[in-house]
């Protein structure tokens, strides 16, 4: 199938060239960019909901119970799964989540876990990519749930339209983790398992922070109570969502910001990933690579001159 067709297909909502699409960006294929040439003119319809937090917050529960809330609601909706993947193996750790079999058996849900596959770096590329490719193909809403709370799941969570931020209460580290780096880019705050103890210091402690967080847009981020395995609390998640979001557009020139910012964000990953690609494609790099990788670990060389050989051989 040329890519045109396949494209063809992806915009016509066709579930396995959906799925052979996201596959192709996530293998870096040569034929991606061709692919995601025909596909961006017909995005920027659908609401990118980034969910991140620490693990064990309950995201997925919560995903899964949003996700059954916009699908009642009459609406076709995308998940993508960021897993971690093992720098050893590849693959998604969490595999293709058996859990949420039920879910995704409905037409108008469509679930995909997405890995690193060792391929340099390109997770947040590839991830940004997929949510693209689902967007011009239809979905009125896609979810993307990080699973860690580490540089790349902020980089992600960044280039959606509203970013959600899970805690539970008693965990002292997640508010920790909040504040090196994760406070910015919540615009939605939700204390999930808000059955246990302690919810009500864990809220203090979020709005002690908010109040320091000085946000240029202004908007004070609310904060709302769930408990996801009992399907509490997701109706006020999903109006909390909706208000950032007429919020984030009616304020025109905050909305352009911070597109623009995704999209130079989106520039300079891909452009490192294309340099990248090329200069271990020239003048057997990738071979050299492993020789050099054995000398710096037997100490007879050191990582900096090795890229300044790679530099200097292009």
């Amino acid at each position: 199938m040329s890519h045109a067709e396949l494209a063809e297909k992806v915009l016509a909502g066709e579930v396995r060239s959906i799925a052979r699409a996201i596959t192709l960006v996530e293998n870096g294929s040569d034929s991606a960019a061709d692919i995601m040439k025909s596909v961006y003119p017909k995005t920027g319809n659908a609401l990118v909901i980034g969910i991140t937090g620490s693990p064990g917050a309950g995201k997925s529960s919560l995903v899964d119970k949003l996700a059954l809330y916009y699908k009642e609601k009459g609406e076709k909706i995308g998940i993508i799964a960021v897993d971690p993947s093992s720098p050893f193996s590849g693959g998604a750790i969490l595999g293709d989540r058996i859990r949420m079999a039920t879910l995704g058996l409905d037409k108008n849900v469509f679930i995909r876990s997405m890995a690193t596959r060792g391929n340099l770096g390109g997770l947040s590329r590839a991830t940004v990519d997929a949510v693209a490719i689902l967007d011009a193909a239809g979905y009125d809403k896609v979810i993307v749930e990080t699973v860690g709370v580490g540089q790349d799941e902020v980089e992600i969570v960044k280039t959606a339209d509203v970013s959600v931020v899970v805690l539970v209460p008693g965990m002292g580290d997640d508010i920790q983790a909040i504040k090196a780096g994760i406070m910015e880019i919540g615009d939605v705050f939700v204390i999930n398992k808000a059955d246990r103890e302690g919810v009500l210091r864990t809220q203090k402690e979020l709005e002690a922070l908010l109040t320091l967080a000085h946000r240029p847009d202004m908007w004070n981020p609310p904060i709302v109570k769930t408990i996801a395995t009992e399907n509490k609390g997701i109706e006020d998640l999903a109006a909390a969502v909706a208000g950032y979001h007429s919020f984030s557009t009616s304020e025109e020139n905050a909305g352009h910001k911070r597109k623009e910012a995704i999209a130079k964000w989106r520039l300079i990953e891909l452009l490192r990933e294309r340099l990248l690609t090329d200069a271990l494609r020239k003048n057997g790099t990738e071979d050299r690579l492993s020789e050099l990788a054995r000398e710096i670990a037997e100490k007879k060389l050191d990582p900096y001159s090795a890229v300044e050989e790679i530099i200097g051989n292009q």
